[in-house]
């Protein structure tokens, strides 16, 4: 007599098969790129296209392949933010002292009305 065998469950929690931590890690290790196009064409014409790309990687592994954006981005980088108002904190300084070099020299011309309308 034959029984029937039922294959495993490829989603049971038992030590048979990988779990979510298992997978997770090796995806993070090994980085994963998920890349695909939208295109929306009417007549042949082209009415859009929609690139998408997607990079899942830990922060080493990222920084492996060259991806770092997010140390230049001020909103994700302590760093990047103290550059970004270190530069500003300079222009505006340039600019103080541009405008005090023009005021500088607009009080002589000041001065000139003021004898004139002295008179």
């Amino acid at each position: 007599m034959t029984t029937a065998r039922r294959l495993p469950d490829p989603y049971s929690s038992d030590g048979g098969g990988a779990n979510l931590a298992d997978i997770l890690e090796r995806v993070l290790d090994k980085g994963i790129v998920i890349a695909g196009d939208i295109r929306i064409n009417l007549l042949d014409i082209e009415l859009l296209t929609i690139k998408l790309r997607l990079v899942i990687a830990s922060v080493d592994k990222a920084k492996e392949m060259g991806i770092d954006w997010w140390e230049d981005d001020p909103a994700l980088s302590v760093s990047a933010k103290r550059r970004q108002l270190s530069d500003e904190n300079e222009q505006l300084k340039a600019h103080i002292a541009e405008l005090e070099a023009a005021r500088g020299r607009e009080p002589a011309r000041e001065s000139h009305k003021e004898s004139h309308d002295g008179e």
